[in-house]
């Protein structure tokens, strides 16, 4: 058995108050740059992504630009992160779905939107929820670990059911702000090498964090 709503919402509520402003740490301008950003953040930082989109949204405003050009100039302003080549084409490819199929502009519907290259449900949901105002829950590797660890979701989910879980426990109304909540628990306190368990006001409720404890690699405690 998993944690309760009851119990799921009791460290929600905690989590709630560690990170009361979270939000999406990409930086855009408009819904078009965000899905750009979401697509190249895939296995890489958002820091990453941050410091090449810089110059990236300074020379290509819109799908046409990122057409105009032979795909090598796209790589050349994204070689620092993971995967470049992969995205680069992608990026094109998305952006002449955008102009064939979506007068140039970025959808708002699920289903619409996962038909574009390189956008996959993560992307997505992080698109429709940032952009647009939909409530949802991304699920990246931060919230399937937290989400594991604090027992609301199974070890053995798929991101997929890690979602549904998470949607049938928190309420919708608080899915989006929960979904950066999360994340921000993930990157700066429960790390996945090295997670802050010795100032942790969950630790009673962590799977990991007891095994560690166990193990005696809590520091302080």
């Amino acid at each position: 058995m998993t944690t309760s709503k009851k119990k799921t919402m009791e460290m929600i509520s905690i989590i709630d108050e560690m990170f009361p402003d979270a939000e999406a740490e990409l930086n855009y301008t408009n819904p078009f740059e965000l899905t750009i950003a979401v697509l190249l953040s895939a296995q890489t930082t958002d820091v990453g992504v941050n410091r090449v989109t810089k110059d990236l949204f300074q020379r290509f405003k819109t799908p046409e630009d990122y057409l105009s050009v032979d795909v090598t100039e796209i790589e050349s302003y994204i070689k620092t992160i993971g995967l470049y080549r992969n995205k680069a084409k992608n990026i094109q490819k998305l952006c002449r779905d955008l102009i064939d199929k979506f007068d140039g502009k970025i959808p708002e519907n699920y289903d619409d939107l996962v038909s574009l290259a390189g956008v996959g449900r993560k992307t997505a949901n992080v698109v429709l929820s940032v952009a647009f105002g939909e409530p949802r829950i991304a699920v990246d590797t931060h919230v399937e670990r937290i989400s594991k660890r604090l027992d609301i979701a199974r070890y053995k989910d798929s991101p997929l059911e890690v979602e549904e879980t998470l949607m049938g426990k928190i309420p919708k109304e608080r899915w989006s702000k929960t979904h950066h909540q999360l994340i921000f628990f993930g990157r700066y306190h429960c790390l996945a090498r090295n997670p802050k368990c010795h100032e942790c006001p969950l630790l009673d409720q962590c799977r990991e964090g007891q095994k560690r404890l166990r193990k005696g690699l809590v520091k302080g405690m």
